[in-house]
């Protein structure tokens, strides 16, 4: 009896280590979360309805469009990229929420594009990112903050910073706008406050200030409240940092004031498509000045612009092509670009290591270099100054592109000969 029970313990045995060996051999070398023998799973959290929505809820498909080109080309090394949209309403609370989720339900690989400065600095904090060792690629904010390299060792951006946009405006305003009264309407968070911060380095001051606070913009008649603050208070000249829906409704109040001062526009809250859909009309936006990464989406001679909207003709149909689908096919190439640097044997790890040692050579349709390095995840580093046209259109101010390029810090405001990469060939990126 002792004898068969040994017999029947070492059979036993022996099938778990075969079943284990089996299993083994089932799965890819490479057993990190979010990766399979054929699948890469990314996550995104952004506002897809309220307030902010407007816009912005187009970048998941963007990138997402991207991706379904890639993986109808081979994928990376063979897997196919796949994205997982939350849902945050532009909520910190929801963010924190929806990013718990695609971590611990979803399983995620990484991060891509996370949209806004509030949401990111909460979700950073409360779901432990860096602890957990979850990259964060190309956050779709500019916020300094999350340059610090110690404290967001896991995270890079991808747009210059509000700190050094506002010294590049600062640095125009200074050149073309000398001896007028100044205004400024700015998002009452890390937002504004981080180019709040820079103005008053750069040494400009503002006549007239005007905070609102994320979400505000959806009242009815706000616009023309902040309209007729800056009137009464004089302002020739009007910088506006905010979101787009914001730059509507303050577009839309100054006009039924017939209050129009020269409008200079930060980048995050210009898009001329998105503005046209709010009901700003064309001759609103004539002459209105902003700082710019990209060139125009209606640039089919530059051949990243070209390119993406093929894709986006295919892969993203019936969606007209903006500056938000031009930043999220932008973002889904750069991704695209990371996970072949980071390799066949792909772990967050590595990715991390990709980034900081290949990342500063990736392709990217902005015309400015980008710093990611062992010591920084900053992303890109500069703007031109561009104006609209009577279509609406985004041209560069004074006929050709001028490309300032500067730090968060107290560097200067320099003029950069910088060239960018050439697009992939077909859009896909090989890393060779």
């Amino acid at each position: 009896m002792i004898r068969k029970t040994r017999i029947k313990r070492t059979w036993l045995a022996a099938a778990v280590i075969a079943s284990g060996s089996l299993l083994a051999t089932a799965l890819p070398a490479n057993a990190e979360t979010g990766v399979s023998a054929s699948e890469i799973k990314l996550g995104i959290t952004l506002p897809l309805t309220g307030a902010a929505s407007v816009g912005y809820n187009k970048i998941g498909n963007s990138i997402n469009a991207y991706f379904k080109y890639v993986n109808d080309n081979g994928g990376v090394y063979g897997r196919k990229v796949t994205l997982v949209q939350k849902n945050d309403e532009y909520s910190a609370q929801l963010s924190i929420a929806k990013t718990n989720e695609l971590i611990l339900r979803d399983k995620v690989f990484a991060l891509v594009g996370p949209l806004g400065t509030a949401n990111f600095t909460a979700v950073h904090k409360s779901v432990g990112l860096a602890k957990r060792g979850v990259p964060s690629l190309f956050l779709n904010t500019g916020f300094s903050g999350f340059s610090n390299k110690k404290s967001y060792p896991s995270s890079f951006m991808i747009l210059p910073s509000y700190a050094m946009e506002a010294k590049i405006i600062a640095q125009f305003l200074k050149e073309n706008h000398a001896g007028k009264k100044l205004g400024i309407v700015y998002q009452n968070d890390e937002f504004g406050i981080d180019g709040l911060g820079a103005f008053k380095a750069a040494g400009t001051k503002f006549d007239v200030s005007v905070p609102y606070t994320s979400g505000e913009q959806a009242t009815p008649g706000i616009g023309a409240r902040w309209a007729t603050t800056l009137r009464d208070g004089g302002a020739q000249v009007v910088v506006f940092f905010g979101v787009t829906s914001a730059t509507g409704a303050l577009l839309g109040g100054a006009a039924g004031l017939a209050y129009r001062p020269q409008w200079i526009l930060g980048s995050v809250g210009a898009d001329p498509l998105t503005l046209r859909g709010l009901g700003v009309p064309l001759a609103l936006l004539n002459g209105v000045q902003t700082p710019a990464g990209n060139p125009s989406p209606n640039d089919t001679s530059d051949e990243y612009v070209k390119q993406f909207q093929e894709i986006n003709t295919k892969y993203n149909t019936g969606v007209a092509f903006d500056d938000y689908v031009l930043q999220g096919m932008n973002i889904g190439l750069m991704t695209v670009q990371a996970l072949r640097a980071a390799g066949k044997n792909l772990t967050r790890k590595g990715l991390v290591r990709a980034m900081e040692s290949k990342g500063s050579s990736f392709a990217s349709v902005a015309y400015s270099p980008l710093g990611f390095s062992r010591t920084s995840n900053v992303g890109h580093t500069g703007y031109y100054m561009a104006v609209m046209d009577a279509t609406g259109d985004r041209k560069p101010f004074g006929g050709k592109v001028t490309l300032y390029t500067t730090d968060s810090g107290s560097g200067p405001v320099v003029v950069s000969t910088f060239k960018r990469p050439a697009m992939p060939a077909k859009g896909l990126p090989s890393n060779s």
